[in-house]
């Protein structure tokens, strides 16, 4: 038996643990909220001792931070497996549905964990999305342009901070079909704007 065969079952536990802690955190914020958060309460919940539980994580941030980091794994693949399969003209539309639904539970725990996720990789998660975007608008045809780093800013934070802000208002009400309808339209006029400053450009060069 080698010795990677031999660390398998430590490590296959080790992973079963931090998936119990991570299952744990998340029952507690969507049943207690952020306020009741505790590493006590997370290793009660995950079945676990909290000596257990500082094996894996060094504090309650490193948990939500862990969190995060799977929230956003998961969505850059959606994404990414979305922008692949979407037509042309659902590109754009396909990957602002991804990033609406990229966050699991209530708004608040959605706030928790996107605020966890910025801390942790504020600037990669910008970039991630900001990847996603060129590729949605790469496969436009319509579209003759290229993104500067201004113009990408611009757009991936219009559009995951305006998800944080609706997530952070629920008592506006927001219908999401209508917001993404609203984002996907700040996006496409944004792109054409875009394109026609562009032409004008090469124009009078």
């Amino acid at each position: 038996m080698t010795e990677k065969t031999r660390r398998n079952p430590k490590q296959a536990r080790a992973q079963a643990t931090v998936d119990a802690i991570l299952a744990a955190t998340f029952q507690l914020l969507e049943s207690e909220g952020e306020g009741r958060l505790t590493t006590n309460r997370i290793a009660e919940r995950a079945g676990v001792s909290i000596g257990t539980l500082y094996q894996h994580f060094k504090d309650r941030d490193d948990i939500l931070a862990a969190m995060g980091e799977r929230q956003a794994e998961a969505l850059r693949q959606k994404v990414t497996k979305i922008v692949l399969a979407a037509p042309e003209q659902d590109a754009i539309r396909t990957v602002i549905q991804a990033i609406m639904g990229g966050i699991e539970g209530s708004p608040e725990t959605r706030i928790v964990l996107m605020d966890a996720l910025f801390k942790a990789r504020g600037e990669s998660i910008m970039s991630e999305h900001h990847l996603a975007f060129v590729d949605a608008i790469r496969v436009r045809s319509d579209l003759n342009l290229v993104l500067g780093r201004e113009s990408a800013f611009v757009l991936t934070h219009a559009v995951v901070c305006l998800l944080r802000a609706a997530a952070a208002e629920p008592e506006l009400a927001l219908d999401p079909k209508a917001l993404e309808d609203e984002l996907v339209l700040l996006i496409e006029s944004y792109l054409v704007a875009l394109g026609a400053r562009a032409e004008k450009a090469a124009g009078e060069a």
